[in-house]
């Protein structure tokens, strides 16, 4: 089963960019799509595979910082193709 997720990380801290930059640059470093705008990013893929990999990255973001806010959306579809017909 394809899915999309939406990903914003919030580290409560003032170096905030670096961990957040960290976190987009693992997830761009795997085989899954990703696409990113200035308020998100978005990666999809098959659930079995993309889940674990979520799992391990968000954990190493985590352990990194001493608080932080992950929000995480999950759409059962692929899409990465979309393109707004309006």
């Amino acid at each position: 089963m394809r899915i999309s997720v939406d990903l914003t990380l919030s580290p409560l801290s003032n170096a905030y960019e670096e961990h957040v930059i960290d976190f987009i640059k693992a997830l761009r470093a795997s085989n899954f799509t990703v696409l990113e705008n200035p308020l998100s990013t978005q990666i999809f893929g098959e659930f079995d595979q993309l889940m674990p990999f979520l799992n391990e990255k968000i954990k190493d973001s985590f352990l990194n910082q001493d608080i932080c806010v992950l929000t995480m959306k999950v759409v059962k579809t692929d899409r990465s193709d979309y393109e707004p017909n309006f």
